[in-house]
């Protein structure tokens, strides 16, 4: 879909929640859409965030992207990577209330029917917030699954164990097999904990897709093709998850991964 298509079936505007400010996708002529709110990589609230936003309009949904480092005194070096910010759980979670706040201010979204999607650092945040709170689907993109994430501190102050039991919604997780960050051991070990508090989900790893691979406006990083396969998967997830009639004391665990027979994760390299 080319942004000029985005553009006819999408009206977009900046919105404030509370100090934050956020970038709001409608879908035209829309009444009581679901909604997804769009929680944004380490670079902070960047063009790839935004289009992500106006691509879930263009399939139907109000996106909503926040910017959860606004507060960062260099927004050029975080969005070129040469600065980082973070923001612990807690305070992610005060946050991401007043953007739900804003989107039943702001628009006539069907938040009953309201999913969230992470992408890499904050890719634990979904579950974080669908733990504080109901949600409809959690998405989570490569992340929440390196060994950092089951550790307790003062930004993670709750076990991830402890969270993901706490959840009540599906759980979409999507990996890459070239992932330089995140093992297939690593993604094993959520699928696991997801199991055993007996969670519905779906993961999907890649094949040949590296971290960030999902993110066109890095070239080096983007991979077209499985990015658009996972955008369709997810697609099929969300439709399912958020379908009025779907079936909440139905246990739903589906783990489809494409991986080389000689899978090493040492091989894997960051690109650009």
């Amino acid at each position: 879909m080319t942004t000029s298509d985005v553009a006819d079936r999408v009206r977009a505007r900046t919105i404030m929640c509370g100090e934050m400010p956020a970038f709001l996708a409608v879908p035209a002529g829309a009444d009581a859409a679901p909604a997804v709110i769009v929680i944004h990589e380490r670079y902070g609230l960047t063009r790839h965030i935004c289009e992500l936003a106006g691509r879930f309009a263009a399939d139907g949904y109000v996106g909503i992207a926040p910017d959860l480092y606004f507060r960062h005194p260099d927004q050029a070096a975080l969005h070129r990577g040469d600065a980082g910010c973070d923001v612990s759980d807690p305070d992610a979670v005060a946050a991401l209330a007043a953007v739900i706040e804003a989107l039943g201010r702001e628009t006539s979204a069907d938040l009953t029917r309201l999913a969230a999607m992470g992408i890499c650092q904050t890719a634990r945040l979904p579950l974080v917030l669908a733990a504080a709170r109901p949600l409809a689907a959690a998405l989570v993109w490569y992340g929440a699954a390196q060994p950092r994430e089951w550790q307790v501190n003062q930004k993670y102050p709750r076990a991830l164990d402890e969270i993901i039991a706490a959840i009540g919604c599906p759980v979409l997780g999507m990996f890459g097999e070239t992932d330089h960050l995140i093992s297939l051991d690593d993604i094993r070990r959520l699928r696991d904990c997801l199991e055993r508090h007996r969670k519905s989900y779906e993961i999907h790893v890649y094949r040949d897709a590296p971290h960030g691979w999902l993110n066109d406006t890095m070239p080096g990083r983007y991979r077209r093709t499985q990015a658009e396969a996972a955008w369709n998967d997810q697609r099929a997830f969300l439709a399912a998850a958020l379908a009025g009639d779907r079936d909440r004391s139905l246990l739903v665990q589906r783990f489809a991964a494409d991986v080389s027979p000689d899978y090493d994760f040492g091989r894997n390299v960051r690109y650009e």
